[in-house]
């Protein structure tokens, strides 16, 4: 069975030889630092490659990608010409920071002597008013100059390899708007000023309608996996009220599903962190396949609960292990121990692809990663 065939069926709820295994997208990734620390420990020569200047992640080369026996290569648009997204760096406090600027105008840093992440240091809407929003720069999502060369590209890993191709992270119609308010004003919002709320979302709405029409005008014909994605849930809940979710923010995510739905028969998947239980039923109906990462350390997040009440519905991609506790400081025996119970309960009967749970951070132990990818390998074969 072919990695694409393999990724196909789990995805249609059928059993394939063995699960799946991903790596290498934007939340199914790796940190530099860990990815560093691995190859040195496989014996591989890499040079470091960022795919994702925020998260810190490094892009993994052919070589690790076989090791692990990984079923998936992704594809991902670029950046508009005239676009200047270079990383700047500014000296603010005696202290050296790593600034980049995004198509939105939000401003993220990282400091120099602690190189993880970068975080929001500017929110361009903090103060606007809904007037304001008919006068801001919003990108534009069908400048054709982004998708340059992403057929070609697409072509040859549908012609010349067996993998499943899969798109980078797109659609983040929710996310986008607090990234531009900020999180504490946007929450404020959605209880005190909905209207605003509802004009910015519209207004990233249609930012990425623009963007799939010509990204599936592209690729719809050759792309097996769409990734799209807002977090809606945090450790311990919904992060803000579900009926709030229903009546403000899902119409328009589910307006986005449905147009991809419309334009492609590749499967659309689903990225949202936290105890996302409460919001499960509304992907679906929203017209979800796949939901990532499955974050097991969050309350309820039981995968065999999890497989038992939706896994008719809904594809699992991700939930390997407990990626805050056990992954970076278990020994490779838990490790190993806890990925087979946690593939035994989202395996069965296809409706899984196996990753750990959102991307492997810096600081894992090259031990770790490799007991967790070649235990998914190990206990994910169906009888």
């Amino acid at each position: 069975m072919s990695s694409r065939e393999r990724v196909l069926r789990a995805l249609n709820h059928e059993v394939p030889d063995r699960a799946p295994i991903d790596l290498g997208g934007n939340q199914t990734g790796i940190h530099k630092f860990a990815y560093e620390a691995l190859v040195k420990h496989l014996g591989i020569a890499d040079e470091l490659r960022i795919m994702d200047a925020v998260q810190q992640l490094a892009r993994p080369c052919e070589a690790v990608l076989e090791r692990f026996h990984v079923d998936t290569r992704y594809i991902a648009a670029g950046a508009p010409e005239g676009f200047d997204g270079r990383i700047r760096q500014n000296v603010r406090d005696g202290r050296l920071w790593h600034d980049l600027r995004d198509e939105f105008g939000v401003v993220w840093s990282m400091p120099d002597d602690r190189p993880y992440y970068m975080d929001i240091s500017r929110h361009p809407l903090a103060r606007a008013t809904i007037k304001d929003l008919a006068d801001y720069p919003f990108p534009k999502g069908d400048d054709p100059s982004r998708f340059a060369g992403l057929r070609e590209q697409a072509s040859r890993l549908r012609g010349e390899t067996p993998y499943a191709v899969v798109s980078g992270i797109s659609g983040v119609v929710y996310e986008t708007c607090w990234y531009l308010r900020g999180l504490e004003s946007w929450f404020m919002d959605l209880v005190s000023d909905p209207a605003f709320c509802e004009a910015l979302l519209d207004q990233v709405l249609r930012f990425w309608l623009d963007w799939f029409r010509l990204f599936l005008d592209e690729v719809g014909d050759l792309v097996d996996v769409i990734m799209i994605g807002d977090d809606l849930a945090g450790q311990t809940g919904p992060l803000f009220r579900p009926e709030v979710y229903r009546r403000i923010v899902k119409p328009r995510q589910k307006r986005l599903v449905q147009y991809i739905r419309s334009r492609t028969k590749a499967k659309v998947w689903y990225h949202t962190c936290g105890a996302c239980i409460p919001y499960i039923p509304d992907l679906i109906d929203n017209g979800i396949d796949a939901l990532n990462p499955v974050q097991l350390s969050a309350k309820d997040m039981d995968p065999a609960a999890l497989k038992s009440r939706f896994g008719d519905r809904m594809v699992f991609w991700g939930g390997a292990i407990d990626s805050q506790h056990v992954l970076p400081k278990a020994s490779p025996d838990v490790v190993r121990d806890q990925v087979r119970r946690n593939v035994e309960a989202l395996k069965p009967g296809g409706g899984y692809v196996f990753n750990s749970v959102h991307n492997i951070q810096a600081g894992v132990p090259p031990e770790n990663i490799v007991a967790m990818f070649d235990a998914g390998y190990e206990f994910g074969f169906y009888d």
